[in-house]
């Protein structure tokens, strides 16, 4: 009877605990059901990422005829490694600068930024259209296409998205979703665009219209910020949160101390 009731203040503390944080700042997408599914239907165009500076690509240009394509095809040279070989070839990715452009075998300077990867390829396909006899297949892909998440989120760290597309519910999967203490409604996207400004967006993840949002889906090189909540940021001096845990056990023990006379009796 007696270790039951010193598990009473233990209780009670959890349950004081838990009522700290309320259910409706938690939820993400708050508000859509069943019954007004249809009323929140919208048409959005599909997310296509857009080249911009400091982007990693590879450019492989591939024809029937692979000689005559073999010069557009920029290769890192064989490597030796103790008494390993590697002969393999690699393509060789091209940076893009701060002007957008990339230095490509043949053509020079070719102006990438802010087109999509589809339009990189056409406009690279068109421009190859003088040197080949047959119309060539041009590839283009990202190799550094990442994002980062920090924060109040329980495993931050930057990841590289292989298929070049994440909303921002996505990302916070990949880091292992917010922790309890992470504010659902202001969280900070940080981004850069192709002319080097830095800008913050807010977005917040209560509201069923944020999957509309035109910053919905993230850009590479994004920073996703989860600023903590009231509660977290009182309790984030050592000091003040020990003096808060303390003054609650005694009151929690002496509540419970209390009881125990009252039961005896």
């Amino acid at each position: 009877m007696k270790k039951r009731l010193y598990l009473f203040p233990v209780a009670i503390l959890a349950i004081w605990l838990a009522g700290c944080t309320g259910s409706k700042n938690v939820a993400y997408i708050q508000g859509a059901g069943e019954e007004d599914a249809d009323e929140y239907v919208q048409s959005t165009p599909l997310y296509d990422a857009r080249i911009l500076p400091k982007d990693l690509l590879t450019i492989t240009v591939t024809a029937t005829d692979p000689e005559a394509v073999q010069s557009f095809n920029l290769t890192v040279p064989s490597r030796t490694t103790g008494l390993t070989t590697y002969s393999q070839p690699q393509l060789q990715p091209y940076l893009v600068d701060n002007s957008g452009q990339i230095n490509f075998p043949v053509l020079g300077m070719i102006t990438l930024s802010g087109l999509t990867k589809r339009e990189a390829e056409l406009k690279i396909t068109d421009l190859l259209g003088k040197y080949l006899k047959e119309p060539p297949v041009v590839t283009v892909s990202f190799v550094n296409y990442k994002i980062s998440v920090l924060g109040e989120v329980a495993r931050p760290n930057t990841f590289t998205i292989s298929n070049e597309k994440v909303n921002i519910l996505e990302a916070l999967a990949m880091a292992g979703d917010m922790t309890i203490w992470g504010r659902r409604d202001n969280v900070k996207i940080i981004r850069e665009d192709a002319q080097g400004n830095q800008r913050v967006i807010l977005m917040n993840l209560n509201d069923r219209n944020i999957i509309y949002s035109p910053y919905y889906y993230l850009q590479q090189n994004d920073v996703v910020y989860v600023e903590p909540n009231k509660t977290k940021a009182r309790n984030s001096d050592i000091g003040s949160a020990t003096g808060i845990w303390l003054s609650a056990t005694s009151v929690m023990i002496s509540v419970a101390t209390l009881l125990v006379n009252v039961l005896r009796k």
